[in-house]
């Protein structure tokens, strides 16, 4: 059986007297794609914030390829390979669309030393950076500053920074969320790219349930920040717990809805 490239144990958060994460446990493979789903306010995005570092557990563990980083910040974790689109776009406002790509492509170069030269000498971090923009269909805005952007190439352009970044996980919060018609399927397309690599382990938070079955391998559904269930698309789907936690179906309504359907 192939060991888990992340993997979260019993991790946990509180705030106050509430629990956000309730003691969720779930391990992701590499070449898999999870979509993590739920009503709003079910804990999913601060189980990515758990993950990815944004915020400290309250108890659990967070093993990144075997390795405990539960104690690393997020940082730390984004340089050991985890990498994080946020629901709001995290971008160099005051630089251009290729400035933005291309710092992300010299940070994974190694020496300190290259850094400091000029980084037009350095025709493949240009090329590279290049690259990225032409899978975003963001190369005729290279030259643009990104708070010049609207919003649909914002979010283009933080998943090309991501994948220049290189890293094993990819975590993506809502990706399509306020995006266009036409924008969508350049991120989707970005996103079953990746896919296809079959070495990457990615973690979807979407809402739209047509765009979860095109992409998932496997769905996990949080409902009051506990996980209620996990495992095939199909099946998650259509169990009760799920009609009624994520689509407000009531059991016994959804089994009568299926036997006439």
């Amino acid at each position: 059986m192939q060991a888990p490239a992340l993997e979260t144990r019993g991790l946990t958060i509180r705030f106050g007297g509430h629990v956000a994460v309730n003691a969720v446990s779930a391990a992701f493979t590499a070449g898999t794609l999870t979509a993590i789903v739920g009503p709003n306010g079910a804990g999913k995005t601060t189980y990515f914030n758990l993950i990815s570092g944004q915020l400290p557990a309250t108890a659990g563990e967070v093993l990144l390829e075997g390795r405990n980083i539960t104690k690393a910040g997020a940082a730390e974790r984004a340089q050991a390979g985890i990498g994080r689109a946020f629901q709001l776009t995290n971008l160099f406002p005051n630089l251009t669309v290729h400035e933005n790509v291309r710092l992300a492509v010299q940070s994974r170069s190694t020496g300190a030393a290259n850094i400091v030269k000029r980084w037009s000498a350095r025709r493949d971090w240009i090329e590279k950076a290049e690259l990225y923009l032409e899978s975003a269909n963001l190369a005729d805005k290279r030259d643009t500053l990104a708070v010049a952007l609207p919003h649909g190439d914002k979010r283009k352009l933080e998943v090309a920074i991501m994948m220049a970044l290189e890293p094993h996980v990819f975590m993506f919060d809502e990706p399509t969320a306020g995006m266009s018609v036409d924008d969508v399927p350049v991120i989707l397309d970005m996103i079953k790219r990746l896919k296809a690599q079959g070495d990457k382990t990615i973690l979807l938070v979407e809402h739209k349930m047509d765009v979860v079955k095109s992409l998932a391998d496997r769905i996990i559904v949080l409902h009051n920040g506990t996980l209620v269930a996990d495992g095939e698309p199909a099946t998650v789907i259509s169990s009760a717990v799920v009609q009624e936690a994520y689509l407000g179906v009531a059991p016994k309504a959804a089994a009568k809805e299926a036997s006439h359907g």
